[in-house]
């Protein structure tokens, strides 16, 4: 894969994850800008990969503090506690399974998404 084809899989997925958070944030905070959706999921791809990468090798605390990192990085961008982070994150993430889904039938790309941890 080319640096260009490279580039448009990750800002198509970034797109994606960004519409799960904006999904997430519209329904359980009633947030509704998908440009501060798209900011949040790259940050929170950013916080994801580096939590993971020095902290994701840990035997079953590794992959919770990786989550716990996204979860603050969705309760410091939308308004409520911890409780509607993880509500938006829940949202967020069904919603892009089902994007993706559809796009996989499709045939449009394949079942991954930047932005939104475990799609």
């Amino acid at each position: 894969m080319t640096l260009l084809e490279s580039a448009i899989v990750f800002t198509v997925s970034l797109l994606i994850g960004a519409l799960g958070i904006y999904v997430g944030a519209s329904v359980v905070v009633d947030a509704a800008d998908y440009t501060y959706a798209i900011v949040t999921a790259l940050i929170g791809a950013i916080v994801w990969g580096l939590v993971g990468f020095f902290f994701g090798w840990i035997p079953l605390l590794g992959p919770l503090l990786v989550f716990i990192a996204y979860l603050a990085v969705i309760n410091a961008r939308y308004p409520g506690g911890w409780v509607d982070a993880a509500a938006i994150t829940i949202v967020a993430w069904l919603s892009v399974l089902v994007v993706l889904y559809v796009l996989a039938i499709l045939g449009v790309m394949g079942f991954e998404a930047a932005g939104v941890p475990g799609v």
